[in-house]
């Protein structure tokens, strides 16, 4: 399987990086190293993205448990203890055979990452992921965060759900440090973090948000993906409070004219879960990549 499809490549060609983005790309494979296994079985948190089988939307997700809760069973095989919480928009999904997914862990102690994608089946214990790709991605505007609490007192809130952001959920945003998106391509899911310091994503309207698209890896895995297919799914965290905030719709990447990139994702439905997950993580450090908020 080719690492690019052409939206990845038409961006590469555009910015003037596939020589870079094919040097990078040499990291991405279908099998999980030693290492990688090691990294995963020692987080207590998995994001996961996926298209609803019911309606086609996009949506992100938060899974947590103990360290080992999500760990490498095979060469190329992610296995879950769980899912996600009732109710979730990924329902469906994780209990579907053949369901496509992407995920990424994330440890914000030592601000590296992994990402995997592959396809879901259900099991006895959760469900489990055959890879397709297994990489790792740099430590660009991970906040730092060098501990955590698993409460196991603490039980998910009703989730409220509608079709535009709240003044409540706009000012969410607005603080946010961090956020993940989940978009899709005719070959499966990805899913990506987005970091900065607050207010790198703000809410221009109840049903618009924007950000910028800081220079990465020069893969442009998720815009390439916007710019075959606009459907995204975002989910954005309160690391003290477990609340989390999930967004679907649709997004686009506009060029200004000094060549800065921007996200413009249109809002078609949120839901807000109090207290989702039962982690608590200490004060960021934020990265010193941090660009200025200003968007």
């Amino acid at each position: 399987m080719a690492v690019y499809h052409a939206g990845s490549r038409a961006l590469q060609d555009r910015v003037g990086v596939r020589e870079v983005a094919d040097h990078v790309g040499r990291a991405i494979g279908e099998g999980i190293k030693p290492v990688a296994a090691a990294f995963l079985e020692l987080q207590p948190l998995l994001v996961l993205g996926a298209a609803a089988p019911e309606t086609g939307r996009v949506w992100t997700s938060a899974l947590t448990g103990a360290p080992g809760f999500a760990r490498a069973t095979g060469p190329h095989q992610m296995s879950v203890a769980g899912s996600v919480r009732p109710g979730d928009p990924l329902t469906t999904a994780c209990a579907t055979e053949g369901t496509p997914v992407g995920s990424i862990a994330v440890d914000p102690r030592t601000r590296r990452r992994m990402r995997f994608n592959g396809r879901l089946r259900p099991t006895a214990r959760g469900f489990a992921v055959t890879a397709d790709r297994v990489f790792s991605n740099c430590p660009k505007y991970i906040q730092r965060r060098e501990s955590y609490e698993l409460l196991d007192d603490r039980a998910p809130g009703r989730s409220q759900t509608s079709g535009e952001l709240s003044t409540a959920q706009r000012r969410f945003v607005l603080d946010a440090d961090t956020f993940f998106v989940a978009t899709v391509h005719d070959r499966g899911v990805d899913v990506s973090h987005r970091g900065g310091n607050p207010g790198f994503v703000r809410a221009a309207s109840p049903r618009e948000l924007i950000w910028r698209d800081y220079p990465g890896n020069s893969m442009f895995l998720t815009l390439g993906n916007l710019a075959a297919d606009p459907r995204a799914g975002l989910l954005f965290l309160d690391w003290t409070t477990g609340t989390t905030l999930q967004l679907t719709g649709e997004a686009r990447t506009e060029f200004g004219a000094d060549g800065e990139r921007r996200v413009r994702f249109g809002v078609t439905e949120v839901v807000e879960t109090p207290s989702a997950i039962p982690l608590r993580w200490s004060a960021p450090e934020y990265s010193p990549a941090n660009p200025s908020p200003a968007v």
